[in-house]
């Protein structure tokens, strides 16, 4: 059974951070689980973190602009073909995790026989994965015009200063609709020292569910320590989060 979380949050409230401290928490929890992360943000970000340079997206499948890196099978149906071609996308990162890029999306009342096609593709590729990590824009509503598929978490990650959690609240808001059927929380981002009180003035605010906070880094263009020292906290965090929590280990 696939286990699916989403992180949303303003362009630059450390959305990316997240991510790859989660995958690095799953992929040491869960040594022999395979992970799919799909880089949903219009920025590409997520694949840049990893050095990539991705011009293969989902978007290139749909639109009929994608190069293929082998030649096309013959005889095969439309759903077969796009089956194979997000295949073809796919890039591996490591021995358990692959990456998917989608770019831009159908949108939601798209009734063209490719928007059901590509979900049904994307559905039983996600099936397949042990985890799923969606990198998304602010609204999953943009995730939810790629595919259609239940999210098990949503982290919502924003910065603690007052004009960042007041935008929080009303992305909180609008997405509950899409996130009902599960967990719902908010990371602060990038908390400095004397902050600390607007972790209860949030909650008391806004309602909000504030699952953990992040403190701000010492020297934040060392991605190496940034990556250490948030990967360190979500793993203290992961117990809290709708997911499984039959942790291993890897061996030494």
């Amino acid at each position: 059974m696939t286990s699916t979380i989403a992180v949303i949050g303003k362009s630059g409230s450390g959305k990316t951070t997240i991510v790859r401290a989660l995958q690095n928490t799953i992929k040491d929890f869960f040594p022999e689980k395979s992970i799919l992360l799909i880089d949903n943000d219009l920025s590409q970000e997520l694949a840049q973190r990893f050095n990539l340079a991705i011009n293969n997206t989902v978007y290139g499948i749909r639109s009929g602009k994608h190069e293929y890196n082998t030649g096309i099978p013959k005889k095969m149906t439309k759903q077969e073909y796009v089956e194979w071609a997000l295949e073809d996308i796919l890039t591996e990162i490591d021995d358990n995790t692959e990456i998917l890029v989608s770019h831009l999306v159908a949108s939601k009342d798209c009734i063209c026989p490719i928007t059901k096609i590509m979900n049904e593709a994307l559905v039983k590729l996600i099936d397949r994965y042990d985890f799923v990590i969606f990198d998304c824009e602010y609204d999953l509503k943009y995730l939810t015009q790629l595919v259609d598929y239940p999210i098990d978490t949503t982290l919502l990650v924003t910065k603690p200063d007052s004009k960042s959690i007041l935008l929080a609240s009303k992305i909180y808001e609008s997405n509950k609709k899409y996130a009902a059927a599960g967990q719902f929380s908010i990371i602060l981002n990038q908390l400095k020292n004397g902050q600390e009180n607007i972790i209860q003035e949030a909650s008391k605010a806004y309602s909000l569910d504030i699952l953990g906070v992040i403190q701000k880094y010492d020297d934040a263009a060392d991605n190496n320590k940034v990556n250490y020292e948030a990967t360190e906290i979500m793993k203290n965090l992961y117990s809290r989060l709708n997911l499984p929590q039959n942790i291993q280990f890897k061996r030494a």
